[in-house]
């Protein structure tokens, strides 16, 4: 029988690890692996790409329910990480850039590992779950852990080392070195969950292994790169931010200009986007295979049967797409990111859903999963009745938002089964800007139309559908 929860008033309590009444267990509990990605475009074998080489998340797929349509609440690594990992959305955490941490704004609040560090779990950080820096010591119940020395910068080449150590961390876009993977970051991130999955085997745990790539620089072992023949690798068609768009909802790719081999304004050349992409595809292959040992790992010791596995792209990533590179705009290429969920002997093994789902949704859903009540602030809505029956009546809308100029604009974006609306409006709430891509007529939001005629009703129904943001 279950104790009943209470609504956490995450504003006002001083406290860093709230303390959230639980159940008493009638059976051994669930372990949770909860895999995060940097960076990782839902370009993948198992939702249908043919170039991509990722055999091992597709294997996952195979075990799992895929979500075909899940979105992050906002393309940038902490505000999504803070989101999906307070179960609150960017305008309740008052997270918006990378400097803030949620403990200032938001300081009471129950985190995810947190709360199963409550209910008797043994939580652990392997790799990058929190933005860098900005750790969250109630999460967990040891030190968290990354990589240390030269495989945390990233590079491995003495010339790149030099180039990076001179312009902050950022030397060349790309490496691509004949050497060993145990040498680089992700492959020591899965050793370390390796021996972390030996030395918890037998008790409850929560683990959760973050890791880098496909994250830039575009590092990985010269295999990884051989495994795409270059020639081959085709540029996105649509060189330019869609038609009749505003200003406010681009961005020109300025995470990627600030490496030393990269223009830092204007075009990029056909010959640097298909580099580019070549070594996107080799660090996501590279990635894949470190996530390999770990899924292998977790069958040998038995613990697969009695695991719940949760991946996830913090968001999603231009590819050259609109001709840039990067995340940090509203558009679907932004914002629509990978979303794989298996439990034990789950119904919707193998299944996908085309159920709109966020973010949000993933702490409600693994407490689902594992037993445990909800707690009563959580913003999201638990995808456990999706399991079973992928295709069921879902969600009407899924909502993401991004700032511009230093917090003075905030674009609020809505996707529903047909559109996706962006109302650009100053922080005091004046609109400035509105945005409608038709996905029935315009799958990669090419055109603004939300000024053509004919679509009047759907800008005012789709308004106010953005008003009820706050009441889902």
């Amino acid at each position: 029988m279950w104790v009943k929860t209470h609504r956490l008033p995450t504003e006002s309590r001083a406290s860093n690890d709230t303390e959230l009444p639980l159940p008493v267990r009638a059976r051994q509990p669930y372990n949770v692996l909860f895999i995060a990605v940097d960076d990782l475009r839902p370009e993948l074998g198992c939702y249908g790409s043919r170039h991509i080489f990722s055999p091992n998340i597709d294997g996952l797929a195979k075990q799992s329910l895929l979500f075909n349509r899940a979105y992050c609440q906002q393309a940038v690594c902490s505000p999504s990480r803070t989101s999906l990992l307070t179960g609150l959305r960017p305008d309740a955490t008052r997270v918006y850039d990378l400097q803030t941490h949620f403990r200032n704004t938001i300081p009471g609040v129950v985190t995810l590992p947190q709360y199963f560090k409550q209910a008797g779990y043994h939580t652990a950080s392997i790799g990058k779950i929190y933005h860098g820096g900005l750790d969250d010591l109630p999460s967990w119940s040891e030190p968290s852990w990354e990589p240390a020395g030269e495989a945390a910068r990233g590079y491995l080449l003495r010339d790149n080392i030099t180039a990076a150590a001179g312009n902050q961390g950022r030397g060349p876009a790309t490496e691509a070195a004949d050497l060993p993977d145990s040498l680089y970051q992700d492959a020591r991130i899965a050793s370390r969950a390796i021996q972390t999955l030996q030395r918890l085997n037998g008790r409850p745990f929560f683990l959760a292994v973050g890791f880098y790539k496909p994250h830039l620089p575009f590092v990985a072992p010269k295999k990884y790169w051989d495994k795409y023949d270059a020639a081959k690798i085709q540029i996105p068609a649509f060189a330019t931010y869609p038609k009749e768009a505003p200003a406010l909802a681009t961005s020109p790719s300025g995470e990627l200009r600030a490496y030393t081999d990269m223009p830092q304004k204007g075009p990029f050349s056909e010959e640097q986007k298909r580099h580019l992409i070549h070594g996107y595809y080799a660090s996501v292959s590279f990635m894949d295979a470190q996530l390999g040992r770990v899924l292998d790992e977790l069958k040998r010791l038995g613990l697969d049967q009695n695991t719940i596995i949760v991946l996830w792209g913090d968001h999603g990533w231009k590819l050259g797409d609109y001709g840039q590179f990067c995340k940090h705009t509203n558009y679907e290429v932004d914002t629509h990111a990978p979303l794989l969920l298996r439990a034990p002997d789950q119904k919707a093994a193998g299944k996908q859903t085309p159920a709109l789902v966020e973010f949000v949704d993933v702490y409600p859903s693994l407490c689902e999963l594992a037993g445990l009540p909800l707690p009563g602030h959580l913003q999201g809505k638990s995808v456990v009745p999706l399991f079973n029956n992928p295709a069921r009546k879902w969600k009407e809308a899924a909502f993401s938002q991004y700032p511009r100029q230093n917090g003075k604009f905030m674009g609020y974006s809505v996707r529903t089964d047909r559109y996706r609306f962006t109302r650009w409006q100053k922080m005091a709430g004046e609109v400035v800007a509105l945005e409608l891509y038709d996905h029935q007529k315009d799958t990669q939001e090419t055109v603004n139309v939300a000024n053509a005629p004919g679509y009047e009703k759907v800008v005012k129904e789709l308004t106010e559908l953005l008003g009820r943001m706050s009441t889902h």
